[in-house]
């Protein structure tokens, strides 16, 4: 009886550890865009192996009231990213190619949602 409550015990514990080890969902690869910095020079950040389907708003262009937009996305991840013009996911919407060419300074962003193709 001990012999199966041990047995028992051990494989609930690797059941447990193995969905502890199961990585996030990530987009592969790298998704940049530009912002006007607080000097007023353009500048550009590069979020790696961002998660997917999960809405990230810039941090630099949160706020339409103090920031403008971002501009000029490049979507060089496995997944498809769906640029909002608005915070949260919300507004006007363009989606980019995985591993597509770089979009113009038109294109204007204030956040983004990787789906997996």
């Amino acid at each position: 009886m001990r012999l199966r409550h041990s047995v028992a015990a051990v494989c609930g514990a690797l059941a447990l550890t193995a969905t502890l080890a199961t990585p996030a969902n990530a987009a592969a690869g790298d998704f940049g865009y530009g912002f006007v910095g607080i000097s007023g020079d353009p500048q550009r950040v590069t979020l790696h192996e961002p998660a997917s389907d999960v809405c990230v708003t810039l941090p630099e262009a949160a706020d339409p009231g103090s920031s403008a937009p971002a501009f000029a996305p490049h979507n060089d991840t496995d997944a498809f990213a769906v640029v909002f013009t608005g915070s949260d996911c919300t507004g006007d919407s363009w989606t980019l190619h995985p591993h597509g060419r770089p979009a113009g300074d038109r294109l204007k962003l204030r956040s983004v949602v990787f789906v997996s193709p």
